[in-house]
């Protein structure tokens, strides 16, 4: 079982890098957005009013009737043959709100297993899966609340493990409908079955997030500031150190506090822009300054934290497309459609 361990560590080592600074934890589905059009801007969900189920699956607190029955199918490849998707439908309750029911799977591939001495056991498979039941409703024009309930399988081989975690979310949203604002904590809850017994944390945060539309321009920005929880999302990175020494001399050189401060600030933030071109067609662009920080490489720069992607709106139906760059070799593929029936 070690090796088979050690193999699907290093598997997902480009995509976990990031939930290392901030510490360890069990299941990264749940620390990725389920769709292109979320994925193409930066960010985990967004802070938008629309009738677009994609904004829903994500943020609750902005599900809307318009919402309802509506449906999307969801696909990205993740690292090294790495398959992922969502599906969704959501239906509108005139006394209730709107509920969207999804699934979401994460297939990781085969792997080779093999015994402690080295010997060729045979293959097994990685995968993840999570129910995710969402609920919405509208106090009033402007201010909305939203739940998450999201039960979650791993299989890893013959070893499984379990979590619950809920999400809650609430939004204001401007008479306007230029200006959306959404606080959210994400992933409160534990896992309820382990693999060996040891418990693993599952990754929380809180964050919030804006966004506003220019009047008369067609051009919508987003930001969020993430990781409410924890302030210090640096690490000591011996490619990057914060001190340098002087090859000559020896004289060491710190880093200023200042520095300091504002590489952590930044770390923290996501921005986003959405350009409408018509009514029908959609460009957005996404960075993250810690993507950026944490995959940049010791002696060049390189497009890491940038995420882009078009939208396309024909009639009931809507294509979303994003690739975002997560490090050289890395940038995956996200596709996204969805229907109003």
């Amino acid at each position: 079982m070690l090796m088979c361990v050690l193999a699907f560590t290093f598997h997902l080592l480009p995509f976990t890098t990031t939930a290392q600074i901030a510490g360890l934890n069990a299941l990264p589905m749940l620390t990725r957005s389920s769709a292109a059009h979320t994925s193409a801007l930066g960010m985990r969900y967004l802070p938008l009013y629309s009738n677009d189920i994609t904004v829903g699956l994500d943020n609750p607190s902005l599900l809307t009737s318009g919402m309802g029955s509506s449906a999307m199918l969801s696909y990205y490849n993740m690292f090294v043959g790495g398959n992922m998707g969502s599906l969704a439908y959501a239906h509108n309750f005139k006394r209730v709100g709107t509920v969207l029911f999804g699934f979401h799977f994460n297939s990781y591939g085969k792997f080779e297993e093999y015994d402690e001495m080295e010997n060729h056991v045979g293959d097994f498979y990685a995968s993840d899966y999570a129910l995710s039941v969402g609920w919405g409703m509208w106090l009033d024009s402007n201010f909305s609340i939203g739940t998450n309930f999201k039960p979650v399988l791993s299989q890893y081989a013959e070893y499984r493990a379990a979590a619950i975690a809920i999400d809650f979310a609430g939004s204001y949203v401007s008479n306007n409908r230029r200006f959306a604002a959404t606080v959210m904590a994400n992933n409160i809850g534990a896992q309820i079955a382990t693999f060996d017994g040891t418990v693993e944390k599952i990754p929380f945060q809180l964050s919030a997030a804006v966004s506003y539309k220019l009047s008369k321009a067609p051009f919508r920005f987003f930001f969020a500031a993430t990781e409410l929880q924890k302030w210090n999302l640096r690490y000591n990175d011996k490619l990057n150190p914060t001190s340098q020494v002087d090859a000559f001399t020896g004289e060491v050189t710190e880093e200023k506090p200042f520095v300091g401060f504002m590489d952590n600030l930044m770390r923290h933030t996501v921005f986003g822009v959405e350009l409408n071109i018509g009514t029908a067609l959609f460009a957005r662009v996404g960075y993250s300054y810690r993507q950026m920080a944490e995959m940049k490489g010791a002696d060049a720069l390189n497009m890491s934290g940038f995420s882009f992607g078009v939208g396309l709106h024909v009639k009931k139906f809507e294509f979303s497309y994003a690739r975002s760059n997560y490090h050289y070799g890395q940038a995956p593929n996200y596709f996204t459609l969805s229907y109003h029936f």
